[in-house]
């Protein structure tokens, strides 16, 4: 017998929404009946993912919203909210890359912005969203990486926020599984979006290289960890909490 997502009617709330994996299962809710907030910083790319949303015959709601900012995430739930009904389902996607750098030759700087966005932004966002949730209930999955399992030469920086999203979601999940907030977190390998593609150069031989890390020799694409998260926030997966789930196409087996 098939598995399918009934998401039917209830209020989805992504962050980092306008490309990739946030767009894929902003698509994916909508798909199985949702209406769906899609946040992100620029707003072209975050109307196209409302249209497709819209596409599917459901609501959609675009908020430009700066994840390290907690003015910026409240307003935004809150928005959300009003207009959509109360958020059922939280994704925290919104992200960004380090470039190959070893740990002395990161500045300052870079390691305060790899930090505020990726896992400041998760902290402020889950803050606001499990305040939205309160008693009702919801489930809430954060997007870490593979890096958030293992070291990553030249990614010292980038590892140490997404080792953080694993413990700041496995420690909130203790928190609030008594009331029903279901906390979650995704760990992608390689997956094919535009941030691969900065950090792979976009050339073939770039790809090359980092499809060379992966036993399963391709990459991944938004659509296989779309339907992770679709699974994390069903009833099917009701009974993980605080898990990290790994999907990686076998990228990080070996490494320890």
């Amino acid at each position: 017998m098939p598995i399918t997502f009934d998401f039917t009617d209830k209020v989805v709330f992504i962050t980092g929404a306008g490309s990739g994996i946030g767009r894929a299962t902003a698509e994916a809710f909508a798909a199985a009946g949702a209406d769906v907030a899609v946040t992100d910083t620029t707003d072209e790319p975050l109307r196209e993912t409302a249209r497709l949303v819209e596409a599917y015959g459901r609501r959609a709601f675009v908020a430009l919203c700066d994840v390290t900012d907690g003015r910026s995430i409240e307003d935004a739930v809150t928005a959300a909210g009003d207009t959509l009904g109360p958020i059922d389902i939280a994704v925290n996607n919104a992200g960004i890359e380090q470039p190959p750098t070893p740990l002395a030759e990161t500045s300052e700087d870079e390691f305060d912005r790899l930090m505020a966005v990726d896992l400041r932004g998760v902290f402020l966002s889950m803050k606001y969203e499990v305040l939205a949730m309160g008693e009702r209930g919801g489930s809430i999955v954060n997007i870490s990486s593979g890096a958030g399992v293992v070291g990553i030469k030249g990614q010292a920086a980038y590892a140490a926020a997404k080792h953080g999203i694993l413990g700041m979601a496995k420690s909130a999940a203790l928190d609030y599984a008594a009331q029903g907030i279901q906390i979650n977190a995704i760990c992608p390998g390689i997956i094919e979006t535009p941030m691969m593609d900065r950090f792979s150069g976009g050339t073939p031989e770039g790809r090359a290289r980092v499809i060379a890390q992966e036993p399963i020799g391709r990459m991944g694409t938004t659509e296989e960890i779309a339907s992770a998260v679709l699974w994390l926030s069903s009833d099917l997966g009701g009974f993980a909490v605080g898990h990290a789930l790994v999907v990686d196409g076998g990228q990080t087996i070996g490494i320890s």
